[in-house]
């Protein structure tokens, strides 16, 4: 006799809107902050600590009625690279995306130079990346570069 196993929804199925999955869980907060999900009124739904073969341990979050331009998602590939899109209408995936490094980012990191006048003065802080391989970005207002190790999210 066959054995047959049922998958079961971890986080409920949503009728129109944005799924986001394969989020590292321990940055699942920082993303609905990046993101700004936590200033609408949408319907938002997440799970955390879920099981998964890639990274362990992952979280996804899933917004009723939203769907993101891709530069507003893609500001969450620096804390999720391997993040994926389903976009869904009518309780159907009808499209999937993939994150993607931007070649320019601001107001996310906190540049590494103590000097710089990001840290110092009520300034947005730019970067121009120079490597999405191994994540380095560089300071618009200092030139010093941010590595992957270095980073720190704002």
């Amino acid at each position: 006799m066959e054995e047959i196993i049922k998958k079961k929804l971890k986080v409920s199925a949503i009728r129109n809107g944005t799924v986001i999955d394969h989020i590292p869980a321990r940055n699942l907060f920082k993303v609905i902050t990046i993101l700004g999900l936590d200033k609408i009124e949408n319907q938002i739904t997440f799970g955390t600590n879920l099981e998964s073969e890639k990274l362990g341990s992952k979280a996804i979050i899933k917004v009723s009625d939203k769907y993101f331009e891709d530069d507003e998602i893609n500001k969450i590939a620096l804390i999720a690279p391997h993040a994926k899109l389903n976009i869904i209408h009518d309780y159907v995936v009808t499209e999937k995306k993939v994150v993607e490094i931007p070649s320019q980012i601001q107001g996310i990191v906190r540049c590494v130079n103590p000097k710089c006048i990001t840290n110092n003065e009520s300034i947005t802080t730019k970067f121009t990346v120079v490597s999405k391989a191994s994540l380095a970005m560089k300071c618009h207002y200092c030139e010093k570069i941010t590595d992957q190790e270095h980073l720190h999210i704002l």
